[in-house]
């Protein structure tokens, strides 16, 4: 950690957007104070809405024209970033401050090559041109990982893998060699072995003198990298210290929930959202006092009117009454699945995929695998866990299991009759059986139709009569996924991420499905409201009696939900077993690689990890 005078001052930072028909000004950032050294990690965490972005992007100049900017200090190197004009800005950005977005795919212009993206700094800063500009462009995205350059500069982001993209903008964001550097998300929805990969550039690039502002909801990757940990909610910063002191002895009440709500071993059997006060019992915090007030449960009058004063000893949170210990759910004793157990004693199954593959045509014109003799089975009741890197043929096995693919060799049987090589006529009278989360929900609705009418379709669906017993059905889904009557007045565009993932799974329920496959339902959630939707999940299963096909990269996750798992490689299915067997005792050279890039548990004292 540098102790040298810090870079980057922040003091006091505001940030407001004007008001619009619908509402008034939002306070989106509140008196934030932060500092930055060189070769230093910072960490900025929270939930989705907390301000960490805005926190970040005001850093850039890039809030927009509505906002209005005031601090009374922020200061980058001697530099007052608040009296830059745009012309000044443009000097300052790509420069000397690097900004790596989440999404690479949307960030990375699609009409130009990787090469030409990275070279675009250096030419519009006049850092090098022609063959110095090529050579310059080659190596950063050497040193970012990427191999065989000189051929992947000349490809498009479209056809590199999420994290070849992911190291092309950090290379992009590199090429000014800037001194801080931001990275928003940079890990979101990567999975384990390429974000180890991504990490691993990280922390080099801290060790050689940059700064980086790192905004993550992934605590497991907070612990990995950052010196320092500052957790906002509500716009404020309401603990911030040493990332061992946050992470091991967290102050504030919102931190600690944070940190209950990340998936390990410990967590399994137990609910991981920790209980707020009863509705009736909440009291909206006054302008002055703690955001989090409505949604703690330690929250007294003093919380809800006024901030107390910050101890000085290097690890602040403003609380009245800080280390408090939240109440967390007590483990669940797990109710035996004796249909599963049955499944797997005496060979029937609810799906049972039998030596399926699959190929498809190249761009080059050959062909390759993308499932290769798989076979699996998932019993009533049971939750099964597909794992496996970008590429390994999930998505592919997921499709031919929904019979939206159909295998090139080998079948699927469901309910214990044949279900792949049918035409679609004689499948479609059981396939309300059999329904889908998607990863990204707002995708698969109609942006123009209300909440009430995206489920209504689906119990349409069902056969359910229209009018008041239609309606009524609507409502109990929703209430069945804790969603309240008037979130089905809403469109899915004004609901947030957690809200549109189980208004998913209420039109999932709709037709009363016996599997449901969930294709990396909770990757693109922060760590609060995955805990919603995994402990939805749980209580859904346990009532209803669903089994769950559960795909994901987040291996904490997968332990969390699953009875069974099975990892997948290259297409193939390289090790199947019981959660607890493949976890402690992984037989696979690539299961064991996965886990090793996974950061543990055991390390999270010396706040190196977090997750299994």
């Amino acid at each position: 950690m540098n102790t040298t005078e810090p870079l980057l001052r922040v003091e006091g930072l505001d940030v407001t957007f004007r008001g619009t028909r619908r509402g008034g000004p939002v306070r989106a950032v509140r008196d934030v104070s932060l500092s930055l050294g060189r070769g230093e990690c910072l960490a900025v965490v929270g939930e989705s809405g907390s301000g960490k972005s805005v926190t970040a992007r005001t850093l850039l100049g890039l809030t927009g024209a509505r906002a209005t900017v005031r601090a009374r200090r922020l200061d980058f190197d001697g530099l007052d970033l608040t009296a830059l004009s745009e012309r000044q800005w443009r000097a300052v950005r790509g420069r000397r401050i690097g900004l790596v977005l989440q999404d690479a795919l949307v960030s990375l212009d699609p009409l130009r090559t990787v090469g030409a993206e990275v070279r675009e700094t250096l030419r519009t800063h006049s850092l090098a041109a022609g063959r110095a500009a090529r050579e310059r462009t080659l190596s950063l995205l050497s040193d970012a990982g990427i191999p065989d350059p000189a051929r992947r500069a000349e490809q498009y982001p479209h056809q590199l893998s999420g994290g070849l993209r992911q190291r092309a903008l950090i290379a992009s964001a590199l090429s000014g060699a800037p001194e801080l550097l931001v990275a928003d998300e940079p890990t979101t929805a990567l999975d384990v072995t390429v974000q180890a990969q991504v990490l691993a550039l990280l922390a080099r690039l801290v060790g050689e003198g940059t700064a980086l502002l790192l905004i993550s909801h992934d605590l497991s990757v907070v612990a990995r990298l950052a010196d320092r940990v500052a957790v906002m909610y509500g716009g404020l910063v309401v603990e911030q210290g040493p990332a061992r002191d946050v992470l091991k002895d967290p102050r504030h009440p919102y931190t600690q929930a944070l940190l209950a709500a990340v998936p390990t071993i410990g967590s399994k059997g137990r609910a991981l959202s920790v209980p707020t006060p009863e509705q009736g019992t909440r009291t909206v915090a006054e302008p002055g006092g703690c955001p989090y007030a409505a949604r703690c449960a330690t929250a007294d009058t003093r919380c809800r009117s006024a901030l107390p004063s910050p101890r000085e000893d290097g690890h602040v949170a403003l609380c009245w009454h800080p280390g408090t210990p939240v109440t967390v759910a007590p483990p669940r004793v797990r109710r035996p699945e004796p249909a599963a157990a049955a499944a797997r004693s005496d060979g029937t199954a609810l799906l049972e995929v039998r030596g399926v593959s699959k190929r498809f045509r190249a761009p080059d014109g050959g062909s390759y695998t993308a499932v290769d003799d798989v076979s699996f089975r998932i019993g009533e009741g049971e939750t099964l866990g597909l794992v496996g890197e970008s590429g390994s043929g999930k998505t592919t096995a997921a499709r031919i299991v929904l019979g939206l693919t159909e295998p090139d060799e080998g079948s699927v049987r469901f309910e214990d009759e044949p279900w792949s090589g049918l035409p679609e006529r004689e499948r479609r009278a059981r396939r309300h059986r059999m329904q889908v989360v998607h990863q990204d929900p707002l995708g698969s609705f109609d942006p123009r139709h209300s909440v009430d009418r995206v489920v209504s379709e689906a119990v349409a669906r069902a056969g359910v009569p229209r009018g008041r017993v239609r309606s009524a059905r609507v409502a109990e889904l929703l209430g069945q996924v804790g969603l309240s009557a008037d979130v089905g007045r809403r469109r899915p565009l004004e609901l947030s991420g957690g809200q549109r993932q189980r208004v998913a799974i209420a039109r999932a329920l709709a037709t009363r499905p016996r599997l449901i496959v969930c294709d990396e339902p909770v990757s693109a959630l922060d760590v609060s409201i995955q805990a919603q939707v995994l402990d939805l999940l749980g209580e859904l299963r346990r009532e209803l009696g669903v089994a769950l096909l559960f795909i994901s990269h987040d291996l904490g996750v997968i332990h969390h939900v699953s009875d069974r798992v099975i990892v997948m490689k290259d297409g193939r299915l390289v090790e199947t077993g019981e959660v607890g067997q493949i976890f402690d005792r992984p037989a696979h050279p690539y299961t064991r690689e996965l886990l090793a890039a996974l950061p543990r548990s055991d390390r999270a004292q010396e706040g190196q990890g977090l997750r299994t």
